[in-house]
């Protein structure tokens, strides 16, 4: 067998990776590319873990054939219905019309709903705690709701504890060479998986919490996810990911200064600070102008510091347009645990750093650690003395947290 790879004796990695699509979810930049993660399982009864996306199912449909070796499919497990798992479902189902599709009482409705033929005589309803035996392997189900839609169940395997754990443990990044934890570096993965997290999971930590206390009864030597590496070797290290960044605890003493300036004025205010932080002592330092790097990449960063410094210059009495939306997001994921600094530019009227402000007042996690700066046009001599102030005493707080 060629283009598989064995998870176990008999069960199979037969996913696809994708370097052509150049947005995930047509929004966020797939620089690596992303791997798109199915598995069969072949005992006296055979059974398939999900599919993958539009635009792959070919070369996922090959290996599918090539895993079964002519026999036919008996079960099609549906963790999670998002076409970037469900994608090939309607080939599958063509193919190997005896195939039960096995899922929860809400994955069938949205099974309906994306391919409206489907054949409800071949629907297999399970609940938490159920097992599917197929002989020698024996699954069992658990639902974890909202990690990341309503239907998101993880399938275990009680036989050789593996946990397909659907978007959880995920990354993006196309698998380039070997797909499990001990054949690859996981540091040239790392962002990936933090950026994954962040921007597709990150709103439902809770959720995901809750995941992890389901779970952490389970015997686990394996975690096979939807997309990313495999995990065997170091199993703790990627729940250990997952469940820091799910509490919106920072990994990191670091600064994230995000700004948006028409004209340099406000630019040139994030650059004083950066200068000052580095004065203080503080060497991870990320700069980011909104408007030109995706707001993903800011997101996941945020993620990962302890302080965050957000600049917008005024426009039309609101924020800058390229902030906005970074700002409704981090709302949205009820950001918190992190020390934030205010600084922006006016002509007249204002309304960027007010607007940031109104950011802060709506998050209860978030500490304002000086006064916010907004300078009018080119900013003075105390204007930068007081951004100064902000850089001091973000490395003071940072510092003291060192200690």
């Amino acid at each position: 067998m060629h283009n598989i790879v064995n998870v176990t004796d008999k069960v199979y990695w037969i996913g696809a990776n994708d370097r052509k699509t150049e947005r995930f979810e047509n929004y966020m930049p797939l620089p690596m590319g992303v791997a798109y993660n199915s598995y069969v399982l072949v005992d006296e009864k055979t059974c398939l873990i999900d599919t993958v996306e539009f635009g792959v199912e070919g070369l996922f449909m090959e290996k599918l054939e090539e895993a079964l070796d002519g026999r036919d499919l008996d079960y099609i497990i549906v963790n999670h219905m998002e076409p970037d798992h469900s994608g090939a479902l309607r080939d599958v189902m063509k193919k190997y019309p005896n195939a039960q599709i096995v899922g929860n009482n809400k994955t069938f409705p949205m099974i309906k709903a994306f391919f409206h033929d489907a054949d409800e005589s071949k629907f297999f309803v399970i609940k938490e705690g159920d097992i599917l035996d197929l002989g020698h392997h024996k699954l069992t189900f658990a639902m974890v709701p909202m990690v990341h839609w309503p239907e998101s169940m993880v399938t275990y395997d009680t036989t050789e504890k593996i946990l397909f754990s659907n978007d959880a443990f995920g990354s993006f990044g196309a698998l380039n060479g070997g797909i499990f934890d001990d054949e690859v570096n996981f540091d040239h993965y790392e962002d990936e998986m933090r950026r994954y997290y962040s921007n597709i999971v990150g709103k439902y930590g809770m959720q995901v919490q809750n995941a992890i206390k389901k779970l952490g009864g389970l015997e686990i030597k394996y975690i096979c996810p939807s997309h990313g590496i495999l995990w065997r070797s170091d199993v703790a290290k990627v729940i250990r990911h997952f469940d820091y960044w799910s509490r919106l605890e920072p990994e990191a003493e670091g600064v994230v200064i995000v700004y948006g300036s028409m004209y340099g004025n406000t630019a040139k205010m994030a650059n004083a600070i950066a200068t000052e932080l580095g004065k203080q002592g503080i060497k991870e330092v990320k700069v980011y102008d909104a408007s030109k790097t995706d707001h993903s990449f800011i997101i996941s960063d945020i993620w990962k510091y302890k302080g965050l410094i957000i600049g917008s210059c005024s426009h039309n009495n609101a924020v800058y347009p390229k902030v906005q939306p970074l700002l409704h997001k981090l709302q949205n994921y009820t950001l918190k645990n992190r020390y934030l600094g205010i600084f922006g530019n006016m002509m007249w009227s204002g309304g960027g750093v007010r607007g940031i402000e109104a950011f802060s007042d709506a998050l209860n996690g978030l500490e304002v650690i000086a006064d916010p700066v907004e300078a009018k046009g080119n900013p003075t001599k105390e204007d930068y003395e007081k951004l100064e102030l902000i850089a001091q005493r973000m490395a003071e707080k940072l510092k003291e947290d060192r200690a």
